[in-house]
């Protein structure tokens, strides 16, 4: 079977597809397919069919071993973090990041960057291996041809969005400015106990050391539909309650909306509110409509939204109000708090979030619309799902600005 010898020649991106020749098919070797190429200038790009039990263990797959060649036939094999992107049941691509780990030289000094320039042949193996049980060893190979991605390339920014969602690791290194690997499958082979291991925990805990969760957490507007299971939620907002809160009390609850009715008719009964209050700032109706049209968006494609209620009803009561209106701020404090954990909790689990501050504007709308009783007073709208795309991040103050006075 013969691969064509396209040479990509989209800016900022250097592959090539040289001409080459598969052997006879090996037992377990997948077909490969001819579809539409990944990046700008490649019209056709060979991929690979797998089977379900394949294509899961490749997704589930946390680390793999990346083999290049070098220009003197000398191989060079370093463990990867990747992604593998599919169209339907074809495996597209593989894609892999030159993040900011301990490294000797730059990223385009690599052996396996200078090695895939010089030749793009490559071969990227995940493997299972159990010392305990041998009937669940089990490896998925897939050879194929790499491409180095600059950045501001078509395929960049998308792969990094995959990246990030997978290893929230990578949420809080400068990938933008790096180039990433890019490989395109010629044939895969797999072996052994491929379906019969249960797959890891959706969203599983990653146990990110604190210097690494807090900078990792970032606000997300758009969110991929897949939903969040259920045990995830409410692992989410068991760690919210865990915040310090006036007396111990916990003066908050948490509605939590996923059916799409239910999202639409919290944007209806907001969508009034929010226009009557952009047209008092002077807004034109073409920019209400706008920002309209956006904040529905949001309510609408994201999985699940969690509403964080402040709850007054089990808090100490003062004669005097001086007093009174300290215990409601010590309870909106602790809410902010409470939140605060959910974040990094879903940060943890390789979820984003995105925080809306809407209700503070019109709590007793989205109460009526969510039927809560009279106590719960809305605050927030908390995004949660995985990033579609990836946020545009700010920039973060210098510690010696935020201390106002260390004496």
């Amino acid at each position: 079977m013969v691969i064509g010898g396209a040479v990509n020649t989209s800016p900022g991106c250097v592959v090539v597809q040289g001409s080459g020749v598969i052997g006879a098919r090996q037992e377990g070797a997948r077909d490969v397919e001819q579809v539409g190429g990944w990046a700008a200038g490649t019209a056709m790009t060979a991929a690979v069919r797998l089977t379900p039990d394949e294509a899961a263990f490749l997704r589930a797959g946390r680390v793999a071993r990346l083999a290049t060649v070098g220009p003197g036939g000398e191989p060079h094999l370093v463990p990867v973090c990747y992604t593998a992107r599919f169209a339907g049941e074809t495996l597209v691509a593989l894609e892999i990041a030159l993040d900011e780990k301990p490294k000797r030289v730059e990223p385009g000094e690599l052996r396996r960057v200078r090695n895939l320039l010089a030749n793009p042949a490559v071969s990227l193996l995940v493997d299972r291996y159990d010392d305990g049980d041998w009937e669940q060893l089990a490896f998925l190979r897939v050879d194929g041809r790499a491409a180095l991605v600059e950045p501001g390339a078509e395929g960049h920014a998308p792969a990094l969005t995959a990246l990030r969602a997978k290893y929230p690791q990578y949420r809080a290194m400068d990938l933008a400015s790096r180039p990433v690997i890019a490989i395109t499958p010629t044939v895969a082979r797999g072996w052994g106990a491929l379906g019969e291991a249960a797959p890891p925990e959706l969203a599983a805990p990653r146990r990110l050391p604190f210097e690494r969760l807090a900078p990792a957490r970032r606000s997300v507007r758009r969110f991929r539909p897949e939903p969040v299971p259920r045990p995830v939620v409410e692992a989410l907002i068991e760690a919210a309650g865990w915040a310090p809160s006036p007396h111990g009390r916990q003066p908050w609850r948490f509605a939590v909306l996923t059916r799409q009715a239910a999202r639409e008719a919290l944007a209806d009964a907001m969508g009034a509110t929010w226009t009557a209050q952009l047209a008092l700032d002077g807004q034109d109706d073409a920019i209400i409509a706008a920002r309209l049209a956006g904040s529905r968006r949001r309510l609408l494609t994201t999985p699940t939204l969690i509403i964080p209620c402040l709850y007054l009803g089990d808090l100490d009561v003062y004669p005097d109000p001086e007093r009174q209106a300290a215990e409601e701020t010590m309870a909106i404090q602790s809410l902010g708090a409470a939140v605060q954990n959910l974040l990094l909790a879903a940060t943890d689990r390789g979820l984003d979030t995105g925080w809306m501050c809407a209700p503070l504007f019109c709590p007793d709308v989205v109460r009526e619309a969510l039927g809560l009783a009279v106590g719960f007073i809305p605050h927030a709208i908390i995004q949660l799902g995985w990033a579609a795309q990836d946020p545009q991040r700010r920039g973060r103050l210098p510690v010696e600005t935020l201390i106002a006075k260390y004496d």
